[in-house]
């Protein structure tokens, strides 16, 4: 059988497409080229469906929810509050997992941080 090999990419409409990708680069120093490519780092990725009803998306029109694994979680949360950018308030512990925080785009999208263990 056939498997995927990982994923090739995450795609987001955008009204300001100018406005959202530089957020994305000067907020997350996410690095994508004019093309988008971004090549990161090697590590662990989750794909994992939940029940429709959720509210740990944020809103409940928002069908998928991206996750960025990034080295210091608090480091990255103080400096997304710097910038202005809308940081929930708290952040959640999983033992064995890590730590999670949250965070909206300047299009209402919520994004999660994760902070493997």
């Amino acid at each position: 059988m056939e498997r995927v090999l990982g994923i090739g990419g995450y795609f987001l409409r955008a009204a300001d497409l100018q406005g959202l990708s530089a957020w994305y680069r000067e907020c997350l120093g996410l690095d994508a080229d004019d093309n988008g490519l971004w090549r990161q780092e090697t590590g662990p990725t989750v794909f994992a469906a939940f029940e429709s009803g959720t509210d740990y998306f944020g809103s409940r029109t928002q069908r998928t929810m991206l996750n960025f694994r990034v080295r210091d979680l608090d480091a990255m949360l103080a400096q997304l509050r710097e910038k202005g950018a809308e940081v929930h308030p708290e952040t959640q512990d999983m033992e064995g997992v890590g730590r999670f925080g949250w965070v909206t785009d300047p299009e209402g999208n919520r994004i999660e941080l994760w902070q493997p263990a």
